[in-house]
């Protein structure tokens, strides 16, 4: 395997990074959150609104989001209201496809799966897709847990927060550094991800299920009702979907062979000078 430019000419130690717990659950949730996406935007065009509260509004108006087509003096357009701005997005979402035969849903079929409105596919698979990244994330957290991956790299220190500034800077010019743990924006990024976005996106999914409310009613005195949670669900998986982005973004700037090695043998390089630790594995 050839190395990527950054470690080609002045070679670093060979570390092991990434334990097979962290690679493998790695890989599942990037396969379930890609079906998750796709699903959730099926189901979302089954009722294209959020709202703020116990119930969507109907001699009330709550929406904060409105996606839909609407029939005007030159034809049919698609438009989406944000917190009462209208904007025209047609082609985009609540109507696109080809003038002659235009699909009204929020989201085209191109990025919904199934590609045609069938709801009921749509929620199978992603209640399997959903409950299949619930327990790949409670492996991850037992595994890191036992083997300190969480408090070693995860967990934000003082001295992380002090070092976010230069942090910045060294991404912003593209100095990355590879060394055995993550740096400060990395930790921050997956502390925020794994204690706060997870958590959020399966308790408000838990919360919009009839047999959870239920079991646990508190669900929904905690995220303000069903119509909240739905709305939170949503925000979150844009914050995943902008997470995501920005990660695939880092690995191609730092060496995106260097990154792909780590996450599919454990093996990382890292910068020249970096100690080696005998069986440090996290």
């Amino acid at each position: 395997m050839s190395e990527p430019a950054d470690v080609a000419t002045t070679k670093g130690p060979l570390i092991y990074r990434q334990s097979i717990w962290t690679r493998a659950t790695h890989w599942v949730w990037a396969i379930c959150l890609f079906f998750l996406l796709l699903t959730g935007l099926q189901i979302f065009n089954a009722h294209p609104a959020l709202y703020i509260g116990q119930q969507s509004g109907f001699e009330f108006e709550n929406a904060i989001l409105e996606v839909g087509a609407f029939n005007t003096p030159d034809g049919p357009v698609g438009r989406t209201t944000v917190f009462g701005q209208t904007f025209d997005t047609t082609g985009v979402l609540g109507m696109s496809g080809p003038a002659e035969r235009p699909v009204f849903t929020a989201f085209p079929g191109a990025v919904t799966i199934p590609s045609f409105r069938d709801l009921g596919t749509g929620r199978v698979i992603h209640f399997f897709f959903a409950w299949t990244l619930v327990a790949a994330l409670f492996i991850w957290f037992l595994a890191s847990f036992i083997n300190g991956h969480i408090r070693r790299d995860i967990l934000v220190r003082p001295v992380d927060l002090k070092g976010v500034p230069g942090d910045i800077v060294d991404h912003a010019t593209l100095r990355f550094k590879h060394g055995r743990t993550y740096g400060p924006l990395q930790r921050i990024a997956y502390f925020t991800v794994f204690f706060i976005l997870f958590p959020l996106i399966v308790l408000t999914g838990l919360s919009m299920s009839p047999g959870m409310n239920a079991a646990w009613p508190w669900l929904l005195d905690l995220f303000g009702g069903r119509q909240t949670a739905r709305t939170i669900h949503f925000i979150v998986m844009l914050a995943l979907v902008a997470f995501f982005i920005i990660h695939i973004i880092m690995v191609v700037a730092a060496g995106p062979l260097n990154e792909l090695r780590s996450m599919i043998t454990g093996w990382y390089r890292a910068s020249p000078g970096t100690p080696t630790v005998e069986g440090d594995k996290s």
